[in-house]
């Protein structure tokens, strides 16, 4: 089973966003164990501030590096060369791994020594003994962005070999890192502890997937073709990526910078509610648009416009079908949501009000959110990286524009709403351009299946409202079982009716997703009774 498991492939796009997508949800689920043990500990202050805020540095290292950017540059070059020349791929993906270890560590060494600075900077609200916990979290950390920078390019091989089902297990062996910090590192090292969970967490994102990697038919070789042509490529088509990232990036710090002014706790309230709003994104936007780039980079590579049209437009649908009901069951029950997740210990009623409106403001860009992902892996398929970088360029200058406006009327929540607000506006200029250069999305197909959607989600929707209240009245709502019933009956229910109205109505995508569900039932059931038949473990 461990072989089949380490080798298997995806076929279609649907199927590995399905692979991605329930990984991603397991991961999530673990994360948000994570908030909920980090709420109860340390509730909304100072010490969950510092550790935010310390995520900031290291976090932006290996998001303007690695998250996106190398892939969009790597993926569509390495996958090409697989194609045409196997052993030139592996020199190039060598020589990668070794130029990019080297780049990181001489970056993370000086910001090791400059970090107190760094962090006046980017907490001027921030006192004294406050930021010097921030640089100590900090520099510890520091470790984390070379771990995943070199754990980065495995990732990007296995997306490139279609291999999904280990890539998508990182993230649950990160987070799973870090509450080991929480519960065993904290009670022997002090708050310090949290920073080594990290660190525990990067090398296990690596570890898992070395034997896949090495099962794909990778070998180590100490390799530094920086003049290699393929090489020189990557880098190119990296800058603006890695631009664009940056962009995203400052538009974090700004917002760390602002919440830092606020009361103690602001900074620890926009995360945990970024992180309760990013479980969707990152299951739903994430793993598709991370499905189907491989696919979309070869369609192109193989010159089947077409073909990779009617493949983004499928995938946009079907990104469109999860994340419209999500959207609304966020806004309707998210006081129950922040509550379960996070209701408990030092983490107080008030807490929650102020994370639950945050959370509701997020929740209005949701699907802005996550078809960026994949409208910008649509450019990198095709080879234009700079469109993603200029639409994300105007996103932040809203962002900076309005969350002033904002924090002045609503406070920590203003900030959410900026962000919403900002990333609507990107996503309506980059659907323009990406029309613009492939000339059509399909958006007839598109707006049928919206229409449809729209329809089942607001028969959704009043369902939850009209069960939500008499709910209340069968459950003990000042207990945690209490409100988890009340949510959980609310939403599941709201959930029957928006699946079985589109059944109804022949949703094409509804129907897509149930197949690919059978198709990897079946699979697993094939592979257990394969291995009841002796396979090797």
């Amino acid at each position: 089973m461990i072989k089949k498991i380490f080798s298997s492939q995806s076929k279609t796009v649907i199927g590995a966003a399905v692979i991605l997508g329930l990984a991603s949800f397991v991961s999530r689920l673990i994360g948000i164990m994570r908030d909920r043990i980090f709420a109860h500990q340390f509730g909304a202050g100072d010490v969950l501030d510092a550790y935010y805020a310390a995520f900031r540095i290291p976090d932006l290292i290996y998001n303007l590096i690695i998250v996106g950017a190398l892939s969009a540059g790597f993926i569509p070059i390495f996958t090409k060369l697989l194609v045409k020349d196997k052993p030139e791929a592996w020199r190039v993906a060598n020589s990668v791994f070794n130029i990019l270890g080297i780049i990181l560590t001489v970056i993370c060494s000086v910001l090791f020594i400059f970090t107190p600075s760094l962090m006046h900077l980017i907490t001027p609200g921030f006192d004294a003994e406050k930021i010097k916990l921030t640089s100590t979290l900090a520099r510890i950390m520091f470790l984390s962005p070379i771990l995943l920078g070199l754990s980065g390019i495995v990732s990007s091989i296995l997306q490139s070999f279609k291999n999904f089902l280990v890539y998508s297990l990182t993230p649950i062996f990160y987070n799973l890192g870090i509450i080991i910090g929480a519960w065993l590192f904290v009670p022997k090292f002090g708050v310090a502890g949290l920073a080594y969970g990290v660190i525990l967490g990067t090398l296990l994102h690596l570890l898992i997937q070395l034997p896949s990697l090495y099962k794909n038919g990778f070998k180590y070789q100490p390799l530094f073709l920086w003049t290699n042509t393929y090489v020189k490529q990557i880098g190119k088509l990296m800058i603006p990526r890695t631009l664009s990232l940056a962009v995203s990036q400052f538009n974090l710090l700004f917002i760390t910078i602002l919440a830092s002014t606020l009361a103690s706790g602001s900074v620890t309230i926009f995360n945990f509610a970024n992180n309760l709003q990013y479980f969707p994104v990152g299951i739903i936007g994430v793993s598709f648009a991370i499905a189907a780039f491989p696919t979309l980079s070869q369609l192109i590579a193989e010159n089947k416009k077409d073909a990779m049209i009617e493949q983004l437009s499928s995938t946009i649908r079907q990104i469109i079908f999860f994340i419209i009901p999500l959207t609304i069951i966020f806004l309707l029950l998210r006081a129950q949501i922040t509550r379960v997740v996070l209701g408990s210990g030092e983490f107080d009623w008030n807490d929650t009000i102020l994370t639950a409106n945050t959370l509701a403001l997020f929740s209005l860009s949701l699907f802005a959110q996550c078809l960026i992902p994949l409208l910008s892996r649509a450019f990198y398929s095709i080879h234009d990286t700079w469109t993603p970088f200029f639409t994300a360029l105007i996103g932040m200058a809203v962002n900076v524009i309005s969350a002033f406006y904002f924090k002045n009327l609503f406070g920590i929540s203003g900030l959410a709403l900026s962000f919403s607000f900002a990333v609507t506006i990107q996503l309506i200029l980059t659907w323009i351009l990406l029309k613009r250069k492939l000339g059509s999305l399909n958006e007839t197909y598109i707006l049928k299946s919206l229409a449809k959607i729209s329809l089942a989600t607001i028969l959704m929707g009043i369902t939850i409202q009209l069960l939500k209240y008499p709910l209340a009245n069968f459950v003990d709502m000042t207990r945690f079982w209490g409100i988890l019933l009340q949510g959980a009956i609310s939403g599941i229910i709201g959930l029957l009716i928006y699946g079985i109205i589109l059944h109804f109505l022949k949703l094409e995508e509804m129907q897509q997703f149930s197949q690919s569900l059978r198709r990897q039932w079946l699979k697993l059931w094939n592979i257990q009774g394969e291995i009841k038949e002796g396979d090797e473990i």
